[in-house]
């Protein structure tokens, strides 16, 4: 069986080691034995999720918790997390476009995922956006940490996490949660990786581009999403059609699985053979190709955030609702949002990017609040609902046993 292309594979600084560290390496370092009570399980479940975690398991890891590491066979999540030699188990895969095979794959990864989290104990779930982990901490009571950057997201009104975490640039207005249940951290969540992003010379070469190529990366909109909108598709035809023109740039893109790929090649096939377009034939360093890219189109948030914390300019052609965090980069100027066909021919400039040396990468202090966060919830200091005093995981565990009454199998997903 094939397995879905997705060119876009992070490469950030390659650890030589594994990023868990054992218990004998933490004790040396002066970290208290761990124990479950202080077992963190973490869900990658979609291939952004592997670059923002690593430096959150890291610091997480330098403060004395253990981490328990589950992860979804799906758009190279796998291919990721064996490059950063993460210590994981692997459970499920992609289920397709269809809304039914969505909904039976995520209730069968949770099925799958109920055994060994039994086995492994942990007191406090953590994911972005992990749907199996969420039926999973509910069902087995454990207290959970869900991230999101994005406030339009379809949720459930009956499976909802203990804590809810976001940039504070979404209103909790926008967030159909309690305020004390809202976390917040400053930035955006690609801020987390990118201060560890390095340039590395030769993509280009790698690609068969020259240097005084003008070059533009363009990733697809997510056609199988359940934020798809159609209108992203003809802004995307339209990028195509009106770049194509210009014989001196040449056309990076970056197919979402083999389905898109096929049909991408297929719709311009003149381009292809010309070698104005192509697709990279094995998985390339995406941030390094954003940094040495003169600029960036794309149909989904992950590579327009990616772009704009890079400091590169980046149109998005995202037509379903326009989320805090874009209208937040796109009033500073650091996002350019195309509205019409109109807004495609008018507003993308094809010019060369003067690349620095070194990327201007920012601080730790988004991830350093993010990792705060979770400490203070695995060490007692969040508030609890109920009596304004401070609540660990264990209360919070028996809190949510009673707002969850009467849901003990995943059987109850309709």
């Amino acid at each position: 069986m094939k397995r879905p292309l997705d060119s876009r594979v992070y490469v950030l600084e390659k650890p030589e080691q594994s990023v868990l560290l054992s218990e004998s390496t933490m004790k040396e370092t002066g970290n208290r034995l761990l124990t479950d009570k202080r077992k963190i399980w973490i869900d990658l479940d979609n291939s952004p999720h592997v670059p923002l975690f690593v430096p959150i398991i890291e610091e997480l890891q330098k403060r004395g918790y253990s981490i328990s590491l589950t992860a979804r066979d799906c758009f190279q999540v796998r291919e990721l997390a064996d490059l950063f030699h993460l210590n994981y188990k692997l459970i499920g895969h992609h289920s397709g476009r269809s809304k039914i095979r969505k909904l039976a794959g995520l209730c069968l990864r949770a099925l799958h995922l109920i055994p060994i989290i039994l086995r492994e104990k942990p007191v406090l779930a953590v994911s972005h956006g992990s749907r199996s982990q969420l039926i999973v901490s509910v069902c087995l009571r454990i207290p959970s940490v869900f991230m999101s950057d994005y406030e339009f997201a379809t949720g459930w009104a009956f499976i909802r996490p203990t804590w809810h975490m976001c940039p504070d640039l979404i209103p909790n207005s926008a967030l159909q949660f309690e305020p004390n249940r809202i976390m917040k951290y400053p930035g955006i969540k690609e801020d987390v990786y990118v201060t560890r992003f390095v340039p590395k010379p030769g993509i280009r070469l790698q690609l068969g581009l020259q240097e005084q190529d003008v070059v533009v990366t363009i990733r697809p909109p997510a056609s199988e999403a359940h934020y798809h909108n159609l209108q992203s598709d003809e802004l995307f035809e339209a990028a195509i059609e009106c770049l194509s023109k210009k014989p001196e740039l040449k056309l990076v893109l970056l197919p979402r699985n083999e389905k898109q790929a096929i049909c991408l090649k297929k719709g311009w096939p003149d381009l292809f053979s010309s070698g104005q377009m192509r697709i990279p034939d094995k998985v390339v360093d995406g941030l390094n190709l954003i940094w040495n890219s003169d600029f960036v189109i794309s149909g989904g948030g992950t590579m327009n955030r990616e772009a704009a914390a890079l400091g590169v300019p980046v149109y998005s052609v995202f037509r379903g609702k326009i989320g805090a965090v874009d209208r937040y980069l796109a009033e500073r100027g650091r996002l350019v949002l195309l509205e019409s066909v109109q807004d495609v021919q008018a507003r993308i400039r094809v010019v060369r990017r003067e690349r620095l040396a070194k990327a201007q990468n920012g601080s730790s202090v988004t991830v350093n609040s993010i990792v705060q966060h979770i400490v203070e919830v695995m060490e007692g200091k969040r508030t609890d609902l109920r009596k304004g005093e401070g609540a660990g995981v264990d209360q919070l565990a028996s809190l949510d046993a009673k707002r969850v009454a009467g849901i003990s199998s995943p059987h109850v997903i309709k």
